[in-house]
C-alpha cells in the first residue's frame, strides 16, 4: 500500500510540480555523482603530469580506447540489466527483478574476467594499435596492468551501483560514488606523490577506490532488509534474461564503442602530425571538455523521467517547457565551459603540467578544439529528449553522429591541409554539423505532433484548473 502511494505521488509530482524544481530533484544525484567521476580522472592527471611527466600523460591518453572497451562490456550488462530491474519493480515483479540481479552479477564477472585475461594477454599488440610509441608504450603497459587486474572489481561496482540506483536507491548509490572518489584522492596522493609510485599509483588508487566502492554496494545487497538483495536461487543463469540485459545495453555499448574508435583514430593522427606531446595534449583537453560535458549529461538525464511522464499524459506543454528549460541550462553549462578555455588556457594548461611544450600545445589546442563547444549543450540535450520520449534510434543516431559520421572524416582530412591544427579543428566542424542535424530532427518532429490535441489538451487543463 505505502510503495502504491509513492508511486502516485511521484506521478501527481511528474504532471504538477514547477519544472525547475523537478529538474533540480532529479539532475542533482546524476550531475554529483557523475563530476565525481571526472573529477577524480582530472585529479588523477594533474598528479601524473605534475610529478611524472608529460610523456605519462601520453601514455594514460593512449589507454583511453582500451578503457572505454571495459567500460562498454561493463555497460552492456550494467545498464540493460538496471533499466530491466526499473520495470519490473514497477510490475510488481520482484521475482523476476532478483533473477535479473543474479544474471547481472554472473555475466559481468564472466566478462570481465575474459577481458582481463585477454586484455593482458595482447596487451602491448592492443595499446600499438592505439597509437602507443616506443616512448609512450611503457607508461600505458604499466597502468593498463593494474586496470585490467582489477577490471572484475571496477566492473563489478558499477554493474551493481547501476542497479541500486534503479531499484528506489538513488542517494546511496550517488554516496558510493562519491565514497569512492574521495578514497582514488587520497590514495593518488599517497602513492603518487608520497610514496612516488608513478603511473602505477595512479592506477593502483582507481582499482582500489572501485574496490571500497564495491564493498558498500555489495554490503547494501547481501542487507535482507534492503528492498532488492541477493538471494541464492537467482545465481543461475538464464539465457531468456542475458539476452533481454545485453538487448538493452546495446545502445550505450555501441556509443562507448564508437567512442573508443574515435579517440583511437584521434590518436594516430595527433602521433603523425604532433608526436607524443600531441597526444598528451589531446589527453588533458578531452578530460577538462567531459568534465563540462558531464554537467549537461547529468541534466539531461534528469530531464528525462519528466518530459517521459508528460509526453506518456499527452501533456506536450510541459515536455516543451522542460525541454527548452533543459536546452538553456544545458547551454549555459557549455557556455561557462567555452569562456572558461578560451579565457583560461594557460592556467589549466599548468594545472596538468610544468613542461611548457605540452602546456603551449594544450592552450592552442584547447582554443581550436573549443570554437563551437557553446552548441554542445543543445545537441546533448535534445538526442537525450528523443530517448525520453521512446525514439532510441534517433537518440542513437545523434548521438554518434557528433563523433563518428562528422568528427572522424573531419580528423582523417583536415590535417592534411591544416598539419595540427587540422586535428583540432575536426572537433569544431564535427559541433557544427551535428548540432544543425539535431536542430532539422528537432523541428521535424516537433512539426509532427498533433498541435490542434496538444492546445486543446492545454485548454482544457486550464479549464480543470479554474474549476
Amino acid at each position: 500500500m505505502d510503495s502504491i502511494i509513492v508511486e502516485k505521488t511521484v506521478d501527481k509530482e511528474l504532471g504538477t510540480k514547477s519544472i525547475g524544481s523537478l529538474l533540480w530533484l532529479y539532475s542533482l544525484p546524476t550531475i554529483v555523482a557523475t563530476v565525481a567521476t571526472s573529477l577524480y580522472n582530472i585529479i588523477d592527471r594533474v598528479f601524473i603530469g605534475q610529478i611524472v611527466g608529460p610523456l605519462a600523460i601520453s601514455g594514460l591518453t593512449i589507454s583511453l580506447p582500451f578503457m572505454n572497451i571495459c567500460t562498454a562490456l561493463g555497460t552492456l550488462i550494467s545498464t540493460g540489466a538496471a533499466a530491466i530491474i526499473s520495470i519490473r519493480l514497477g510490475e510488481n515483479r520482484k521475482q523476476d527483478s532478483l533473477m535479473t540481479l543474479g544474471n547481472a552479477v554472473l555475466l559481468n564477472l564472466l566478462v570481465s574476467l575474459l577481458v582481463s585475461f585477454f586484455g593482458l594477454l595482447f596487451i602491448d599488440e592492443i595499446l600499438c594499435l592505439f597509437g602507443a610509441s616506443e616512448l609512450t608504450l611503457p607508461y600505458a603497459r604499466s597502468f593498463m596492468r593494474i586496470i585490467l587486474l582489477g577490471n572484475p572489481v571496477s566492473q563489478m561496482f558499477f554493474c551493481l551501483n547501476a542497479i541500486m540506483r534503479s531499484s528506489c536507491y538513488p542517494a546511496k548509490a550517488m554516496w558510493a560514488v562519491l565514497l569512492t572518489m574521495v578514497v582514488n584522492l587520497v590514495l593518488v596522493y599517497v602513492l603518487v606523490y608520497v610514496v612516488r609510485m608513478g603511473i602505477e599509483g595512479a592506477a593502483l588508487a582507481t582499482v582500489c577506490g572501485q574496490a571500497v566502492g564495491l564493498a558498500f554496494v555489495l554490503k547494501h545487497f547481501f542487507n535482507t532488509d534492503s528492498h532488492l538483495h541477493f538471494q541464492r536461487f537467482s545465481f543461475k543463469i538464464q539465457w531468456n534474461i542475458a539476452k533481454h540485459i545485453i538487448s538493452i545495453g546495446l545502445s550505450p555499448f555501441l556509443i562507448h564503442i564508437s567512442t573508443c574508435l574515435v579517440v583511437a583514430v584521434c590518436n594516430w593522427q595527433l602521433k603523425n602530425y604532433g608526436g607524443d606531446y600531441a597526444i598528451g595534449a589531446y589527453g588533458v583537453i578531452s578530460t577538462v571538455v567531459n568534465f563540462v560535458i558531464v554537467i549537461v549529461l547529468g541534466l539531461a538525464q534528469g530531464m528525462q523521467p519528466i518530459v517521459g511522464y508528460n509526453f506518456g499524459a499527452a501533456r506536450y506543454d510541459r515536455v516543451v517547457r522542460t525541454l527548452w528549460m533543459t536546452i538553456c541550462i544545458g547551454t549555459g553549462v557549455t557556455i561557462v565551459g567555452f569562456l572558461g578555455v578560451q579565457l583560461l588556457p594557460y592556467q589549466i594548461a599548468y594545472c596538468f603540467t610544468s613542461d611548457v611544450v605540452l602546456a603551449d600545445l594544450i592552450r592552442s589546442g584547447m582554443r581550436l578544439y573549443c570554437i563551437m563547444f557553446p552548441l554542445v549543450g543543445f545537441q546533448v540535450v535534445v538526442s537525450n529528449f528523443f530517448q525520453s520520449i521512446g525514439m532510441p534510434k534517433t537518440s542513437i543516431f545523434l548521438s554518434i553522429s557528433r563523433q563518428c559520421i562528422f568528427w572522424i572524416p573531419f580528423v582523417l582530412v583536415l590535417p592534411h591541409f591544416y598539419g595540427l591544427d587540422g586535428v583540432w579543428y575536426a572537433m569544431p566542424a564535427a559541433d557544427l554539423l551535428a548540432t544543425l542535424v539535431t536542430a532539422a530532427l528537432l523541428w521535424y518532429y516537433y512539426l509532427k505532433l498533433p498541435i490542434d490535441v496538444r492546445n486543446k489538451k492545454v485548454e482544457n487543463e486550464s479549464i480543470t484548473t479554474v474549476k
